[in-house]
């Protein structure tokens, strides 16, 4: 491929995502969003229609993207943070160089391009010197080898041996480990990291920058939306739903969740909490009213068990999503796209985390 050629394909693709991600988005209030950068705001386009989807609230947007599909903003002072819409990223300018949380390969290019205009506008140095793994997922830190083989890489322990198993060139491992906590202090500039178990994997953690009052935590909270398709893909649901009260323990007052297009606030975590605090409970009235037996007469003289299985698990998740979907909706964007596969998930946990196995019990 050619300079040329190559040139053109990487403003194409960026063309095509900054498309994809303001077709719906609105700007949202300062005090959520963070100021804005000169020039880098760009002006949202009409709302594309989801037929087969309830309209998401208006609340749930972000800001506009720019020409080159990223929006960068100011949380404050010296910490920024940058979203193509689908996915986030964190970054402190300090004396000594920039240190960033986490890469998203689908902002890519787009990071340097942000905190070239950031560190532009206000003379610190641009150089990527510490970059901070939230944890092993591709999809957040899968662009870390843009920033060449000097970066000191920060992660959890657990993150290093997940990252030499899977062997990705674009996923170095970290050279700096910690088990519990550990406090990077960099020019100045401070963050406090801190692994407290597994939730959404093994080794995600809680990034906090204290001057700033500025959480990051990936895949627990999305403010303004419901969670990923099976309460975020998590590893352990028990601690997952834990790590939610573990995140409002911390004295933040902005969130950066890592997906989607704007920063949260803590209304947006006791908004969450309640979501998944009511889809347990409707899941459980589901399990304990949903009758199994017409599905073990229909399917059990073939000798079909999974068939057996997933029509009364079907059953239980239909009724355990219902009443969530029609609370939320208007509230949280995606109430009616992935309420059902949480509530799926929920009841799994339900069965056999908790021990609540209905039919499946011990027998009698």
């Amino acid at each position: 491929m050619t300079d040329e050629s190559a040139e053109t394909s990487g403003t194409n693709r960026r063309t095509f995502l900054r498309r994809a991600s303001i077709a719906a988005a609105v700007p949202t209030a300062a005090a959520v969003l963070g100021a804005t950068l000169p020039g880098t705001a760009f002006a949202a386009e009409p709302a594309v229609g989801l037929p087969d989807y309830a309209p998401v609230p208006s609340g749930s947007f972000g800001p506009a993207l720019n020409e080159d599909g990223y929006f960068v903003g100011q949380i404050k002072g010296n910490l920024y943070w940058v979203t193509d819409g689908s996915y986030q990223a964190m970054f402190l300018t300090t004396r000594d160089g920039v240190v960033l949380v986490d890469a998203p390969p689908t902002i890519g290019h787009n990071l340097k391009r942000a905190i070239d205009k950031v560190t532009k506008a206000n003379g610190r140095p641009s150089t990527v010197t510490h970059l901070v793994y939230s944890h092993s997922h591709a999809d957040h830190i899968g662009a870390a080898s843009i920033f060449g083989k000097d970066v000191t890489i920060v992660g959890h322990r657990e993150t290093r041996r997940l990252l030499r198993r899977d062997g990705d060139v674009n996923r170095p491992a970290p050279s700096v480990t910690f088990t519990d906590r550990y406090t990077l202090r960099v020019g100045g500039e401070t963050l406090e990291l801190a692994h407290h178990g597994a939730n959404h994997s093994p080794d995600n953690i809680f990034i906090y920058a204290p001057a700033y009052a500025t959480l990051m935590v990936v895949d627990v909270i999305y403010p303004g939306w419901v969670p990923f398709r099976n309460l975020a893909v998590s590893v352990d649901i028990p601690a997952w739903i834990k790590a939610h009260d573990i995140a409002m323990k911390y004295p933040w007052t902005t969130l950066v969740g890592g997906h989607l297009g704007r920063l949260g606030v803590r209304a947006d975590g006791d908004l969450q909490k309640q979501y998944v605090n009511d889809l347990m409970a409707s899941t459980r009235a589901a399990s304990a009213s949903v009758d199994p037996t017409p599905y073990f007469e229909k399917y059990g003289p073939t000798g079909n068990g999974w068939a057996i299985t997933k029509t009364y698990f079907d059953a239980v998740t239909e009724e355990a999503a219902r009443p969530i979907i029609e609370k939320y909706i208007g509230l949280l964007g995606g109430a009616d796209v992935f309420t059902y596969d949480n509530a799926f998930t929920m009841y799994e946990s339900l069965r056999i985390d908790a021990g609540e196995l209905g039919p499946f019990g011990i027998k009698p």
